[in-house]
């Protein structure tokens, strides 16, 4: 199959050079440095599990002149994600192969609904990646751990047979892959965790091993996850009465110096992913009813952040 991965960043470019060096056609829409470097040298990628370097299939800067697609991955950051799916992902649709499926691989709740606007439902399917990476460099991916779990499934029943064959190519590319009957249920339990972590660790500029161990950041913590637990529920989505003592006792057991995504993009003075994380609880919660305060606090105290500004 022919696989289009748009976004070449830290998840589109880890998953995307595993596929290669494992001998599948694997294209990729990246722009910039990265890109270039990608075209004119291949991607690297750094990790415990092994490093390659592969050249891909193919590399565009909008998409335009690739061949035909059996499954595009959408993997470009939340902040991005509206405009690539208004201008770069209709050209791919519209030559897809019959039976061809989008799959996103963002970390909100809210990404198939906008990419369902931008090309029709029918082709959206939903998927979660479990993965630590970076861009280091152009045509550079860091990976900084052993996990590489990759989770996707249908919203769609004609979705099935393309999600499969993409799961074949995941396994024979030494992914840890799970095709799943029920995505929105994984979707919502990687967004709750989520939320927290990126929540609590941006707002203290500190990592998980203090976030938990002091009670009053380790209740604020506690408090979003049953907000965005009940919002989860509000949207017809179960996750069982203990799901947030569970995940409570995930943070427990995570490495001390962990840090959110988000905490290192303020950091840097990039655009943050808050508006579709705890801004999604906070906006989602209000417009059913819901008391969601924790989170609108933390939308309101990381608001100078959002578009990468350094007050």
């Amino acid at each position: 199959m022919h696989i289009v991965i748009v976004g070449a960043g830290g998840i589109g470019g880890y998953y995307g050079a595993r596929l290669v060096a494992a001998g599948e056609r694997v294209s990729f829409v990246a722009r910039g440095r990265h890109g270039q470097a990608i075209r004119e040298h291949g991607l690297r990628v750094t990790s415990p599990l092994g490093d390659v370097s592969v050249r891909p299939h193919a590399v565009s800067d909008d998409g335009q002149g690739l061949e035909p697609a059996d499954l595009v991955v959408f993997a470009v950051k939340l902040p991005d994600a509206e405009s690539a799916a208004r201008t770069t992902l209709p050209p791919l649709v519209r030559s897809m192969r019959p039976g061809a499926v989008v799959l996103p691989l963002q970390n909100g709740v809210e990404v198939a609904e906008l990419l369902a606007q931008a090309v029709g439902a029918a082709a959206v399917a939903l998927g979660v990646a479990y993965i630590a990476t970076k861009i280091a460099a152009p045509g550079l991916i860091e990976h900084g751990g052993p996990m590489t779990r990759l989770r996707f499934g249908p919203l769609q029943p004609a979705q099935q047979p393309a999600l499969a064959a993409f799961e074949a190519a995941c396994r024979r590319a030494g992914i840890d892959v799970e095709l799943l009957a029920d995505p929105r249920r994984a979707m919502w339990e990687k967004f709750i965790l989520l939320v927290a972590m990126s929540s609590l660790t941006t707002l203290t500029r500190c990592p998980a091993g203090v976030v938990r161990s002091l009670p009053e950041t380790r209740a604020l913590l506690q408090q979003v996850m049953d907000e965005a637990a009940a919002l989860a529920r509000a949207e017809g989505v179960d996750l069982g009465a203990e799901f947030v003592a569970r995940q409570m006792a995930f943070v427990d057991g995570l490495p001390p110096g962990m840090k959110a995504s988000m905490l290192h993009d303020l950091e840097a003075g990039r655009p943050l992913e808050l508006p579709w994380l705890a801004g999604a609880v906070a906006r989602r919660s209000e417009r059913l009813g819901l008391a969601a305060p924790a989170s609108g606090f933390i939308v309101a105290a990381l608001a100078p952040f959002v578009g990468g500004a350094r007050p």
